[in-house]
């Protein structure tokens, strides 16, 4: 297997994490999104997203970190990061959508460039908008895990997608000095799993096309 990846990528954090709790072995094809490698016309045609990260498996490509780990799941079941029991499932795709689909998309990279390059932002406004939605979002699923959340992980003694998705949302926002102390599940959950070899191996400091 190939991903196509970059280090500083949430979306391509959640699915490392998730191949290295498996132990899929896989190789890294790096895809730089600061020089914008990931619009190039030859990178679209696999990709029409534009952007990481991409799984590729012999003639098989996909793209979306959901939907790539939701394949790895139905391939490589051991060990299952999404529940069968209909009801914790429920519980783990609640939490990863709430911070896939409600925090990561107003927050990536390509929407902070076009705040600035597109509608003029300052950094401070940039930085305010970031902060804005990461205490919006963060508050939801700080209160998703007091009312549902138990053991070590987000949902039990073993990891799962909720987990796959916290760790890259929570390095994120401490990357941009966002102030999580009003979050003190979510951060004891953080620390728990960046304890842990898989997620360790995962982390963006730890992969070949690491820039400083």
């Amino acid at each position: 297997m190939q991903l196509h990846s970059f280090f500083n990528s949430s979306t391509s954090y959640r699915v490392r994490i998730a191949l290295a709790l498996k132990g899929l072995p896989f190789d890294i094809v790096p895809v730089n999104l600061r020089k914008q490698e990931q619009r190039a016309a030859d990178y679209v045609a696999q990709n029409p997203s534009a952007g990481v990260p991409l799984l590729t498996e012999g003639d098989f490509q996909l793209s979306q970190s959901l939907a790539i780990i939701d394949y790895l799941d139905a391939t490589h079941p051991e060990p299952r990061l999404i529940p069968a029991a209909p009801r914790e499932r429920a519980r783990v795709l609640e939490l990863a959508n709430a911070i896939a689909c409600d925090i990561h998309p107003v927050n990536n990279m390509r929407i902070l460039r076009y705040l600035q390059e597109e509608l003029g932002a300052t950094d401070a406004q940039k930085n305010a908008w970031y902060h804005h939605w990461i205490r919006e979002g963060l508050t939801a699923v700080e209160t998703l895990l007091a009312r549902h959340g138990h053991g070590a992980y987000c949902f039990g003694d073993a990891p799962t997608l909720a987990d796959c998705c916290l760790v890259p949302q929570i390095a994120n926002a401490q990357r941009m000095g966002c102030d999580l102390s009003a979050y003190p599940r979510l951060i004891a959950v953080y620390e728990h799993c960046a304890a842990q070899p898989a997620f360790q191996r995962a982390a963006p400091g730890n992969q070949p096309d690491y820039i400083k």
